[in-house]
């Protein structure tokens, strides 16, 4: 699956344009939010990171709930915070992927700044959630750090238990 690379709809653009482009993010964004799909490359997740944060202008926390499978449960947004920090409380991260019954979770937040280098906090709190959903079993496949298009990766750096 190739990257969508999504760009603001310009008033240049003929109006054609911009109703195909629409449609498409459209089509992607019900694919892609539907219960049971497939979450098996991260970039299917940016794809869908992109959709649901990019116009975010607070600092959210998101976790994805997945089955054995990788497939889609549920997604919640469990934090609100500020333009530029949130408090994550792991006690409910566990608590949420306990009540979907989840085998693996996704978390994501997002920057409203735009930079996506994560914050000795954000490397802290992720570490206290993989110990935290470890003890239930829950295992955690990555943290996303959303800054407008640009998405970084816990797992790619290899920040993450093996």
């Amino acid at each position: 699956m190739n990257s969508i690379t999504l760009s603001p709809i310009t008033d240049e653009m003929p109006p054609a344009t911009k109703r195909a482009i629409k449609r498409a993010i459209t089509l992607l964004e019900q694919q892609l939010r539907e219960p049971g799909a497939a979450f098996t490359s991260t970039t299917v997740v940016r794809d869908w990171l992109r959709l649901q944060m990019t116009p975010l202008t607070r600092e959210e926390f998101t976790v994805l709930f997945l089955d054995n499978q990788n497939r889609l449960i549920a997604h919640e947004t469990l934090f609100k915070g500020t333009i530029n920090s949130t408090h994550v409380h792991p006690r409910e991260v566990v608590k949420a992927a306990l009540k979907h019954n989840a085998a693996a979770v996704l978390l994501a937040h997002n920057h409203p700044s735009g930079e996506t280098e994560p914050s000795q906090a954000d490397r802290q709190i992720t570490d206290r959630l993989v110990n935290a959903l470890g003890l239930v079993d829950v295992k955690v496949l990555d943290h996303f750090i959303v800054g407008g298009l640009e998405i970084m990766s816990f797992a790619e750096r290899g920040w993450l238990p093996g």
